[in-house]
């Protein structure tokens, strides 16, 4: 009998705080709250691409293997060429051809000083007879014909001293036109059977092999992927909503699922100032401060772009306020408040709410 005041006394607190908890009531925080953007990606290595073909093909050799080190212009894999090297030999064919075919011409050309300086010499003597001819005509010492002779072939020889030297630029002209065009196709040959050779544009790391040997590929078909050795940034997608507010430099903590319960402090390098207009988001970049211990590529990244944090301010839980502007008192009595920064749990309070007055969960 003596133990029923005790169980009445703790059964009477135990049913006072179940009411107070069936009727959600709860003081407002003072505290720190911090407005944040959500976004989302992965992990990228840096530089990292995707190694296409320029040419089709089947694939011949794969001269590597996936986590082997890379340096830049490395032979990565080599594609069935044959058609591609008798082209260039048909094209090395045809340069030596026409080295020996320009000797002809050089001949010619050799041929052709040779008449342009006996023009021009014919064409020296000629002016020096007219000259002398036009000097004396006043005097009457020579007929008109026979000066109209000698006036004509000085005409005759300069027009002949003209077209030699016309005629040499010409043959210049289709030397150096037939040598180039023959060195260029050569060119763009050798340089198109290189293309069957696919190399690394940069040094790195090579984290996937995509193709096996045999395989017919084409420019569209991936090859492997490649990217820096040690080196990580993180590309997370943002709203087309909550764009505006991120910045270069700002401070995001970033959480993993390959490091469950860790948080990682990383900062904003990069906006892509263009939206993708299937997702409506945002690309970003960012670096992590300090990395983790390990990283992989394509690694799931979540992150909080941190907008602005305040200390020492009056908070309370989102899920009690009404319509965005009041909270209630006295158990059903609303109040209007004016809120200011909000995470994804709780809201500060500006004003209209003391931290030592009771609200109440809507219900």
């Amino acid at each position: 009998m003596k133990w029923f005041p005790l169980i009445s006394c703790t059964l009477f607190l135990f049913l006072l705080s179940c009411a107070k908890k069936d009727k959600g009531e709860i003081l407002p925080t003072k505290g720190t709250i911090t407005e944040s953007v959500y976004a989302s990606g992965v992990v990228k290595s840096e530089n990292q691409y995707t190694v296409f073909s320029t040419v089709s093909g089947v694939l011949q050799t794969v001269k590597v293997s996936a986590g082997q080190a890379i340096t830049s212009g490395q032979a990565l894999f080599s594609i069935e060429s044959e058609k591609a090297a008798l082209n260039t030999e048909n094209a090395r064919l045809t340069y030596q051809l026409s080295q020996e075919s320009n000797q002809y011409i050089r001949d010619k050309l050799a041929e052709m000083e040779t008449k342009v300086q006996a023009a021009k010499d014919k064409l020296a003597l000629d002016q020096s007879v007219y000259n002398r001819n036009k000097n004396i005509k006043q005097y009457n010492v020579i007929s008109e014909v026979e000066y109209e002779r000698v006036e004509l072939a000085y005409k005759n020889s300069k027009s002949n001293y003209e077209a030699a030297l016309k005629q040499l630029a010409q043959l210049k002209t289709q030397l150096r036109t037939e040598q180039s065009r023959n060195q260029i196709n050569l060119k763009i040959t050798e340089k198109a059977q290189g293309d069957y050779v696919v190399k690394s544009a940069f040094s790195g790391e090579l984290f996937d092999v995509l193709v096996k040997e045999g395989a017919l590929i084409s420019p569209q078909t991936p090859l492997a992927i490649i990217g820096k050795k040690n080196a990580y940034v993180l590309e997370l997608d943002v709203d087309e909503n909550d764009m505006v507010q991120v910045q270069v430099g700002q401070t995001l903590e970033v959480t993993m699922d390959s490091y469950k319960g860790k948080v990682f402090e990383a900062t904003v390098d990069k906006i892509y100032p263009i939206m993708d207009v299937r997702s409506r988001t945002f690309k970003i970049e960012a670096h992590f401060v300090t990395p983790p211990a390990q990283l992989y590529p394509n690694l799931t990244a979540e992150a909080n772009i941190i907008i602005q944090t305040k200390k020492d301010v009056i908070t309370i839980p989102k899920a009690y306020l009404v319509d965005g502007t009041y909270v209630l008192v006295h158990e059903n009595e609303k109040r209007k408040v004016r809120v200011g920064l909000s995470d994804y749990q709780n809201v500060e309070i500006l004003n209209g709410l003391q931290a030592t007055e009771t609200i109440y969960k809507p219900k």
